[in-house]
């Protein structure tokens, strides 16, 4: 009974030495506070830049060209299809084909039914992952020269505002759309070079 009383005691201290008290750490970061006069921010309007910049209203003439051809082509393909199985139906209920006639006319429907699948997908992916190319291309074009503006022009801080953006207000007197766009265009060349690459 003596081991049993010395187990239970031994344990009860081993217990107690190994609660130890959590210190609580601070989270609050340390940030220096700055003199904020003087600082600068401005804005620029993301649906207005697409109004204003020469370079971006061209490349999405581009894709939306590229788009329509591509929409276009795919009902034509559709319309042909749908156009040899009506065809081909209004034969066979009139009585005007042989059964052989009939399989190859069903495999010919069905090849021209799986090229207009793969068509729209290979051609729609190729077309989805030029234009992702394209905008991330143009996307970093104009971030890079946006920190030129700003640097040009002592901007501290320039903020994008649009549909769905994190910005609810913002002082119109703030707005630089028309200069940066403007910056934009006359920086075109650079722009042209660099997507080239």
């Amino acid at each position: 009974m003596k081991k049993i009383v010395v187990a239970i005691l031994i344990t009860g201290a081993l217990v107690a030495c190994g609660k130890s008290e959590k210190k609580e750490v601070s989270t609050t970061p340390k940030v220096e506070a700055r003199d904020m006069k003087g600082l600068k921010i401005t804005y620029y309007n993301s649906d207005s830049l697409k109004v204003y910049f020469e370079f971006l209203k061209r490349e999405e003439a581009i894709v939306t060209k590229k788009q329509k051809a591509f929409q276009s082509e795919v009902q034509r393909r559709t319309k042909e299809y749908q156009n040899y199985i009506v065809r081909n139906n209004e034969k066979l209920q009139n009585g005007l084909l042989s059964e052989n006639e009939q399989v190859q006319i069903q495999q010919n429907a069905q090849r021209m039914e799986g090229e207009l699948m793969q068509y729209q997908q290979n051609e729609g992916a190729r077309l989805e992952n030029e234009t992702m190319k394209k905008l991330e291309a143009i996307s970093k074009k104009i971030e890079s020269l946006g920190k030129k503006f700003c640097e040009q022009n002592n901007i501290d801080i320039m903020l994008i505002n649009g549909p769905g953006g994190q910005i609810n207000y913002i002082n119109g007197s703030m707005d630089v759309t028309k200069e940066f766009a403007a910056y934009l265009n006359q920086n075109q060349a650079e722009i042209d070079k660099d997507l080239k690459k």
